[in-house]
């Protein structure tokens, strides 16, 4: 039987960004260094295929520090902690690597910097994720107020109009972002912005690819995880940019079939914690199914690399 034809646009940049690279390799070569167990605290990156391939190499995944014991390595994932976290592991003597993205760090010494110059900051982000957490968690309660919408700018409370000013989460979309902060600088008027974006350059990336693709696919799936915010947002903006169908799926085996009938072209991407593999994975689900013809659609390149600690980097 002949497969019907399909054009397959892959999105690039895709996949692992330099901060996901790392904090993988710091898990690595901890276990490489001290031997199994090391413990890491909250999933290194969203992603259960890499979460899972580090558990069987050795790692345990914990979601707070008292879940680990007092002998053992204990590596912060790559979203960021707050700041009573290093503080409880160094008052119990253990040895912890910080495996934050250091663009995430970037933010989070930028808030300390605003904070000791006495201003308030607003954070775009979302409640509850790791990397919100951590870096609100960088300075007092109530020196770091959460904004999600445009609409939580017209109802958030601060000490003086005069003296703010805002970061924002690394994994945002760039287009709900800067509606977030046309509301705070209308509201504000004297607020102040970071220096540089605060949204990482890898998110940026894949976005700028999938607003590139969209409008030439019949559907999109984004390979990536759930709980991924970054993933997510890839969604969000493959919809946005004129993607009729677009679906984030884990694996293969997640992709729904029966709603790509009658397709002739599809997109694929994948958010900054996604292998490959898995991504590969997909690509053969669909010359399986399909006489395929791929396009690649390059909006730019990477060649950005983070180096590990230092003290990964000695002998044990």
């Amino acid at each position: 039987m002949t497969k019907p034809p399909l054009t397959l646009y892959l999105a690039a940049p895709r996949g692992f960004c330099a901060g996901v690279d790392r904090a993988i390799k710091i898990v690595e070569m901890a276990i490489e260094k001290w031997g199994a167990p090391v413990y890491v605290r909250h999933e290194i990156v969203h992603n259960k295929f890499v979460v899972d391939g580090l558990r069987d190499k050795g790692a345990v995944f914990v979601e707070e520090l008292s879940e680990c014991p007092d002998d053992r390595p204990v590596i912060f994932s790559a979203h960021g902690v707050p700041k009573s976290v290093p503080s409880a592991a160094q008052a119990r003597n253990m040895i912890y690597v910080d495996a934050t993205c250091p663009l995430v760090s970037k933010v989070h010494i930028e808030a300390q910097r605003h904070a000791d110059a006495g201003l308030q900051i607003i954070m775009i982000g979302h409640a509850g994720h790791p990397e919100t957490i951590g870096t609100m968690g960088q300075l007092p309660e109530g020196d770091v107020l959460l904004v999600e919408t445009p609409e939580d700018v017209a109802s958030v409370t601060v000490r003086d109009e005069e003296r703010l000013a805002y970061v924002t989460q690394t994994t945002l979309s760039v287009d709900d972002t800067a509606d977030i902060v046309a509301a705070l600088q209308a509201r504000f008027p004297a607020i102040i912005g970071p220096h540089k974006e605060d949204i990482c350059y890898a998110t940026t990336n894949r976005q700028e690819a999938v607003k590139a693709m969209a409008p030439k696919c019949d559907a999109m799936l984004v390979v990536g995880a759930p709980n991924s915010s970054n993933s997510k947002r890839l969604v969000e903006v493959g919809a946005r940019a004129g993607c009729a169908y677009a679906q984030l799926v884990q694996r293969a085996e997640d992709i729904d079939w029966r709603a790509l009938e009658g397709i002739g072209s599809i997109g694929i991407t994948a958010g900054a914690s996604a292998p490959e593999v898995l991504i590969n994975e997909v690509i053969d689900a669909f010359k399986a199914r399909y006489d395929v013809t791929t396009d690649l659609v390059e909006t730019a390149q990477e060649n950005v690399e983070f180096k590990v600690p230092r003290v990964l980097r000695q002998p044990a």
